[in-house]
């Protein structure tokens, strides 16, 4: 059961860019690219609250499984 990651759907709903998002959850483009194409490994909670108080969302929201 692979893990899907949402967060380009989110950020579509919201209408916020990746850049944008990384400046206000401070991390880099490169970290939140690897965590939106599936390529990471695990996201740490506090990043994950980050990320969901910036785009106004619950985990599930972004996370979610096949």
């Amino acid at each position: 059961m692979p893990i899907i990651i949402n967060l380009d759907v989110m950020l579509a709903r919201r209408k916020m860019s990746l850049t944008e998002l990384a400046q206000k959850v401070d991390l880099t483009i490169v970290n939140l690219s690897i965590l939106k194409t599936g390529k990471a490994k695990g996201v740490r909670f506090d990043t994950l609250e980050a990320i969901c108080k910036a785009l106004d969302c619950k985990p599930g929201d972004i996370i979610d499984i096949e």
